[in-house]
């Protein structure tokens, strides 16, 4: 076999474990999607819950360094509250 075949079938099976890979996450994503709905109804809200999601990923530091420059900035604009991120 060719050094050119075998590199075209090296990328092929690249190629092809890429397109199973993606097929994955389209499933996991739709997974998600069904729990924020039914999360919703049962009276949650799918938009805090996201920020709840992204906050947890988030190490404590840089949590509480973005919810500083939050509250800054609000207080900057005259917007009065608690403010999580």
């Amino acid at each position: 076999m060719s050094e050119g075949n075998v590199a075209a079938d090296q990328l092929r099976l690249f190629i092809e474990r890429i397109e199973r890979l993606e097929e994955e996450k389209r499933g996991i994503a739709d997974d998600i999607k069904d729990v924020y709905s039914e999360a919703k109804s049962q009276g949650y809200d799918a938009k805090i819950m996201r920020q709840c999601v992204r906050l947890r990923k988030m190490e404590t530091h840089d949590r509480q360094e973005a919810a500083s420059i939050l509250k800054t900035y609000a207080n900057s604009l005259g917007i009065q509250g608690a403010f999580l991120l």
